[in-house]
């Protein structure tokens, strides 16, 4: 075979450094992108932070449930160096009372004590000390409170628990039987409890003997809690021999009880966002702006960079790849900030409706969409969209709640997965809570406005919102 040399022109994309730093920084939530930058700053001595005055904290609010309101202090809104210059059913809610005063508006007033920051189990022993019994019973209690799980019960049987003490202890069930009756009269009331049932007859007990209802609830609590927990109210008023009113006056009770006594005590941390946009309405325009505090200050330090201007040496060459790593760095962040606010401010103008109306406004967009309106990948939108958030008068919202999926109307038109659940929060929460409406009658009554939904997604939808099916939203 005849050996020859051939030249074949091809493309490939070849990810450099600086575009593989880019990308990953893209990807990051914000406190991610602190902490990254915080690993920089002590790996790379010719970067450092922006020195200013002394500001307010960042506003930033607790991540479980989107926040309704937060505040942002003005401070300068770039990131600069040298070179760069930026461009600019029992649930909670209808159950206990917490402890405090949520309702006080004196922003002076200290806020209610955070039930998080004594645990349970120093709660329950502080208690203890209190009580005068033997040394042993004392020690037996603590031992049951190192068993309670995150709902404040006992879930092991008492034999099981006596088994895996030592013989040499000589402690029985019986002996634990004695310690559990003293741990069940702490407080929270209802701690120490085996199931529901127990754990709401014991909050029971401890209300006064005069209080309205209490023996008739204790029965059902006790007997009965299934029926009251599906709505057989048939059945409990032929079991109790009672009217309307009396069981709408269990009901009432039994439902303000705590069936999680343990749960202000758990001792999770709260986990913060800092929103990395605001949406504001200016002259009647929607626009977005970069949140300053979420916006690191960086810059290259210019001691070290006039060293190695004036100095060329080849052992200063470590400090040249350090200084061009500092530029690459202050570039990629001010460019994660720009890209954020062009995705930002592309989808606001997509969903003014729903700034203006709600989430009965909101209308169905892919990524696919924002990526065409604005030249980029659709996956850099998917990186640009998770962990950011934007601030706006409706409450903090992650960028990917803007996205959703759709369901076509008879007009042919297409209305947001987003918009049909509000609908469907709406009616549920206008219905009659004597006859509410099913499935089929939420899809009928939506079909009359054009919107054609199948009585299974309106189910899934229903469920998504943790809507209890119809018959367990009858009431008496």
């Amino acid at each position: 075979m005849k050996h020859s040399l051939q030249l074949k022109l091809s493309q490939h994309l070849t990810l450099t450094p600086q575009l593989q730093q880019s990308i990953r920084l893209l990807q990051l939530s914000t406190l991610e992108l602190n902490q990254e930058i915080e690993q920089f700053l002590q790996e790379n001595p010719l970067l450092e932070r922006e020195e200013e005055e002394e500001s307010p904290q960042p506003a930033t609010t607790p991540g479980q449930e989107t926040p309704e309101t937060a505040t942002t202090s003005s401070t300068t809104e770039t990131a600069t160096h040298e070179e760069i210059q930026p461009q600019t059913e029992w649930s909670g809610d209808e159950g206990y009372t917490s402890y405090g005063n949520p309702e006080s508006d004196d922003d002076d007033s200290e806020p209610p004590l955070a039930a998080g920051s004594a645990t349970l189990r120093d709660h329950l022993l502080g208690q203890l000390s209190l009580i005068q019994i033997s040394e042993r019973d004392t020690q037996l209690v603590a031992f049951l409170v190192d068993n309670l799980d995150d709902n404040g019960f006992i879930q092991d049987e008492l034999q099981e628990l006596a088994d895996i003490l030592p013989d040499e202890l000589e402690i029985d069930a019986e002996d634990l039987g004695i310690a559990l009756k003293y741990l069940q009269s702490l407080e929270p009331a209802g701690v120490g409890a085996r199931n529901v049932g127990e754990c709401l007859a014991l909050q029971l007990e401890a209300l006064p003997e005069d209080t309205p209802f209490r023996t008739l609830a204790l029965q059902v609590v006790r007997e009965n809690l299934d029926s009251l927990a599906f709505r057989d109210y048939a059945k409990l008023k032929k079991l109790l021999r009672c009217d309307d009113d009396t069981l709408r006056g269990i009901q009432s009770l039994v439902t303000h009880l705590n069936p999680r006594p343990a749960a202000n005590y758990t001792g999770s941390e709260a986990r913060y966002v800092v929103a990395d946009v605001i949406a504001r309405k200016i002259k009647g325009m929607w626009v977005v702006s970069l949140n300053p505090d979420a916006m690191p200050k960086l810059r290259v330090n210019r001691m070290y960079a006039d060293i190695l201007h004036r100095n060329r040496d080849a052992s200063l060459q470590q400090l040249s790849g350090q200084l061009q790593e500092a530029k690459w760095l202050i570039k990629n962040v001010q460019q994660r900030f720009d890209t954020i606010l062009r995705v930002s401010q592309a989808i606001v103008d997509r969903q003014r409706h729903f700034f203006e109306h709600g989430e009965v406004a909101m209308r169905p967009l892919v990524l696919r969409e924002i990526a065409e309106t604005l030249g980029l990948h659709e996956s850099t939108v998917s990186r640009v969209t998770t962990q950011k958030f934007m601030f706006t008068p409706r409450g903090i919202f992650e960028l990917k709640y803007f996205f959703g999926s759709h369901v076509t109307t008879e007009t042919g038109g297409a209305c947001s997965a987003t918009a049909i659940r509000a609908l469907i929060k709406q009616l549920v929460g206008e219905e009659n809570g004597h006859s509410p409406l099913s499935d089929n009658q939420i899809s009928e009554i939506l079909g009359k406005q054009g919107i054609v939904v199948a009585r299974r997604t309106i189910a899934k939808y229903r469920e998504s919102l943790k809507i209890l099916p119809v018959n367990l939203r009858k009431a008496i």
